[in-house]
């Protein structure tokens, strides 16, 4: 599915929702990037959450900030939330230019590199076309 210049796939893949995106002008991210991002998620715990209201520009507001202090964010998608948490990620990442890592049951994972504090160093992307 295509929506303004971002590619949306959604599939299962054992019990979790894979969500993969990739903007028209943007370079994908690798696998082995995205693998090195999952780890780093994993000891992470939720900085936010998205109940009734879903995504207000306020809350988007607030995660350009986070997003901009860490890199990459942890977010919880409460049971009230009418929307489904690969949609809510899927529109996150086209408000915040960010790159989606992965949605596992309500938890989604952000990450878009830093412009001013950049801490987290992705592995290399091997340039098969040369």
């Amino acid at each position: 599915m295509k929506r303004s210049g971002i590619e949306v796939r959604c599939g299962k893949q054992r019990g979790a929702l894979r969500v993969a995106m990739r903007s028209e002008k943007e370079e994908k991210m690798t696998s082995k990037q995205r693998a090195y991002l999952k780890s780093l998620a994993m000891k992470m715990e939720p900085i936010m959450q998205i109940g009734k209201a879903t995504i207000t520009p306020e809350f988007t507001e607030s995660v350009e900030q986070a997003l901009e202090a860490r890199e990459l964010i942890k977010i919880n998608v409460l049971k009230n939330c009418v929307a489904m948490p690969g949609d809510v990620a899927a529109l996150l990442a086209e408000r915040t230019h960010s790159d989606v890592v992965q949605v596992i049951g309500r938890k989604i994972v952000l990450y878009r590199e830093s412009k001013t504090k950049k801490k987290i160093e992705l592995p290399k992307a091997k340039n098969t076309k040369e």
